[in-house]
């Protein structure tokens, strides 16, 4: 069988922009279509022929199923298309459980939907099926779920959704216009709402049991805004860094969906840990009130505490439910962390983070209002305790504070092949090893900590829409959209937003960025924009800290907390060891940095602190396109993170953050203003050196 080389005629493209100078790099425009000269010669065999060919009999059958859904034409033009054919003995087989004994029995819809789930606008090899799911959606706009496993010769293979593994001996055989990857299994994806695939699961009948009991069930129905159309905005295009003269394209998304995430407790694990029979709500109701009446003790006396009064909103078992849901669909186990690359030269793991100095990490909201989770990937060596390295935990605490096995957290199971379907077309959920709760050591002493949130993390329309973990950083000025997009969000796609006389854009991860996660959202024009903050843990005195990185082509703003101007404008045009901050006594040599006492670290640290700046943190790196050299943030005098406020939060009422320019007309590229990433610091961390500790620089 034929191989091609799949990056033929753009491999060469590629190779020239990894070493173009690197403001270049960041700032090369995207376009619709490559350059003429990069398109693919139409000398070899398409897609079509492929399917078609009577050397390969063998797919006859889902060739007559792609031909009935009108698609084959497609697949006979030019394009960048993955193709997971189902063999004619796996077409048999799901024809056999339907009751079907031929394909021209399925109707033209039946025909067009799995065509449509069987093909991908993207191309992947299996060296880039990495993690639990593809990062692009395929024509269904679902995501596939993938995983390592074995064939039945024991060859090492990619299974699709658990079921379907990829032919060893076939896979990744080009074509003119993508890849087949043949499969002996065909792709079934429900569309199901999340609340049906739940029920049809007896494994935990006891969680959708209270998931419908206490009214959840209605919470989690949302599906997509039928209002946003995507054709009434046009894309907007701007610069971004040290000069505005390379624009880049900037699109609205697609869709504008809803979704949600359960962590869920399999009957068997209530029973054998809490004794909480099958179906017995009764029981997980009293587990419930043992939780949440410590959380929330004011509401022990009130009517809605009560078993009888479930649906209420100060109820336990509510309580209870709610918190194990995300207002957002993480459609694998890798979006619940910081976006994993490939491997490059000498870097492999989550983009942008030394996971040698901390877990990987990112916080989520839940459907019980103010309160968040925590994902962590474990990578740590010293504070694996006991689990495996690269396995995901909810609320899990071993550090240089918690030492011990005190705080384990809960195993978020990433394998849905249990035989049972966990993907629906509003959310997706995961089996867990013990109880969720926000309960007080959650409270008081796991989410007491430095609480940094990318920015992608904040808004849940960009995880649900499959916005944020997309593309490959190694390549800036890629051809193909399965390598990034940039994106604009129009006034009103984000909850918990208001602005004026804004553009809102995200700029794509791209390997050269001083940034946490290599991506970062920026505000052009003469905007006024608010947006709701994460909910803080517990009442008290709290930083609310922005990161970012200084340009001198950037702008002014005014920053207000709860409608409280905070201090004077912040000019983002200054640099760290400008006198704007701490001048020249900025240390911007990474070993002069590390080889200081850590004596004389804290105070370096704590001098900043008081001039209401910290450098970025030790943990977060730049990367030079992938040959292992990297650059720690903590020394690059634009890595700022900003103290906006220091004050008394309310853990029990939304607060918000406005940003309103002041720039003295417009200045450098259009008052460009970025967020990176936020930081909320309780007193106990941000206050430590007075008492003791000092805060880490991780």
């Amino acid at each position: 069988m034929r191989r091609n080389n799949i990056f033929k005629g753009i491999l060469g493209s590629l190779l020239i922009a990894m070493l173009t100078p690197l403001n270049t790099l960041i700032l090369t425009s995207c376009s619709d279509e490559p350059d003429s000269e990069y398109f693919y010669t139409f000398t070899g065999e398409m897609m079509s022929d492929w399917l078609k060919s009577p050397d390969r009999p063998e797919y006859s059958e889902f060739a007559e199923i792609v031909e009935r859904a009108g698609l084959m034409s497609l697949l006979a033009t030019y394009g960048h298309y993955t193709c997971f054919a189902p063999s004619n003995d796996a077409i048999d087989k799901y024809l056999q459980s339907r009751g079907l004994s031929s394909v021209s029995q399925l109707s033209d819809a039946d025909c067009d939907t799995i065509a449509r789930t069987h093909l991908i606008s993207q191309m992947y090899t299996t060296y880039e099926m990495i993690g639990h799911k593809l990062s692009a959606m395929n024509m269904m706009n679902r995501y596939l779920g993938t995983e390592p496993g074995f064939d039945n010769d024991s060859n090492a293979v990619i299974v699709l959704e658990g079921l379907a593994h990829i032919d060893f001996n076939l896979k990744d055989d080009s074509v003119e216009n993508g890849i087949m990857q043949p499969i002996d299994m065909v792709i079934e994806k429900s569309n199901s709402y999340i609340g049906d695939i739940l029920r049809g699961n007896p494994k935990i009948s006891t969680f959708y049991k209270a998931l419908v009991a206490t009214g959840v069930i209605n919470d989690v129905m949302l599906v997509e805004d039928d209002t946003y159309n995507p054709n009434n905005y046009e894309a907007v295009y701007h610069g971004s860094g040290e000069t505005n003269t390379a624009k880049m394209k900037f699109s609205v998304p697609n869709t504008k969906k809803y979704g949600y995430t359960f962590f869920i407790e399999p009957d068997s694990l209530l029973e054998a840990k809490y004794n909480i029979k099958k179906g017995d709500i009764r029981a997980l109701y009293d587990l419930a009130c043992t939780i949440y009446d410590e959380v929330y003790p004011q509401d022990k006396t009130a009517s809605g505490h009560s078993f009888e009064n479930l649906t209420d909103s100060v109820n336990p078992l509510r309580r209870f439910i709610q918190y194990h849901i995300l207002n957002k669909i993480a459609a694998g186990a890798d979006d619940l962390t910081p976006m994993e690359v490939t491997n490059k030269a000498n870097f492999i793991g989550a983009i942008g983070i030394d996971e040698s100095l901390v877990n990987p990490c990112d916080w989520h909201h839940t459907l019980l209002p103010h309160t968040m989770i925590k994902v962590d990937k474990i990578t740590m060596d010293k504070y694996l305790a006991g689990c495996k390295r690269g396995d995901r935990y909810i609320n899990r605490r071993i550090d240089a504070k918690y030492p011990d096995t005190r705080f384990p957290g809960q195993r978020i199971d990433p394998i849905d092949n249990d035989g049972y379907k966990h993907d629906g077309i509003n959310g997706h959920y995961f089996y867990v090893d013990d109880i969720v709760a926000f309960n007080t050591d959650v409270r008081d002493l796991i989410h007491n900590q430095r609480i940094r949130m990318d920015f992608n993390t904040i808004f849940p329309e960009f995880i649900t829409n499959g916005l944020r973990q997309m593309g490959h950083p190694w390549e800036p000025s890629s051809l193909e959209e399965k390598d990034g997009l940039n994106w604009f969000f129009p006034e009103g796609y984000l909850d918990g937003v208001k602005s004026t006389n804004c553009e809102f854009v995200w700029l794509r991860p791209r390997c050269y960025a001083n940034i946490y996660m290599w991506d970062e959202f920026n505000l052009f024009g003469n905007y006024d924009f608010t947006f709701r903050l994460p909910p803080v843990p517990f009442d008290g005195e709290w930083q609310i800290r922005l990161g970012f990185t200084s340009q001198n082509t950037r702008g002014v703003a005014q920053i207000y907390i709860d409608d409280v101007p905070q201090g004077i404008p912040l000019d983002m045009t200054k640099a760290m060891d400008s006198d704007y901050y701490i001048g020249d006594s900025f240390i911007t040599s990474l070993s002069t940095y590390d080889n200081q006492s850590e004596e004389d670290k804290a105070e370096y640290i704590k001098s900043m602190k008081n001039l209401g700046v910290y450098p970025h943190p030790r943990s977060i790196f730049c990367d030079n396109g992938g040959q292992g050299n990297r650059g720690y943030n903590i020394t690059y005098n634009i890595g700022i993170r900003k103290i906006i406020s220091q004050s008394y939060l309310d853990c029990n009422q939304d607060h918000y953050m406005r940003i309103r320019v002041a720039s003295d007309g417009v200045q450098g590229n259009g008052n460009e203003f970025a967020l990176d990433f936020l930081e909320l610091v309780p007193k106990s961390v941000y206050g430590a050196d007075e008492a003791g500790e000092m805060e880490d620089d991780l």
